[in-house]
């Protein structure tokens, strides 16, 4: 998977750069179809305090990308929240998808039980 990450107003560190690579990594573990990803970090200072830090994540998958965008108080506290969000969108994805090859299965099913009665 290939990362761009981009930040407005904050200072990249590599304790930064490293937290926000762990989340991806668990990302990654879910949906391997993950193409590429883009993080965006902002620091705004006219904002309230509980909400000065930004973080956005854009996942491009095989199919409409993932996106989500969170503001608190702490930058890792945004960016832990940010990647919660993408993850429960992945699992919906993912249970629709098992859904919709279930319920085609069960039609086949079904239409075999009739063409033997």
């Amino acid at each position: 998977m290939k990362l761009i990450l981009s930040t407005h107003n904050v200072t990249l560190t590599k304790a930064i750069e490293d937290h926000v690579l762990k989340r991806l990594q668990k990302l990654d573990h879910f949906d391997q179809r993950t193409v590429d990803s883009r993080v965006t970090l902002e620091h705004d200072h006219t904002r309230a305090p509980e909400k000065q830090f930004s973080c956005s994540i854009r996942l491009s998958v095989r199919g409409p990308d993932l996106f989500a965008e969170d503001r608190e108080s702490d930058l890792y506290a945004a960016i832990d929240r940010v990647t919660r969000k993408i993850e429960q969108q992945i699992r919906k994805r993912h249970g629709k998808r098992k859904a919709k090859k279930h319920k085609a299965a069960t039609r086949s099913k079904s239409r075999r039980q009739e063409s033997d009665l």
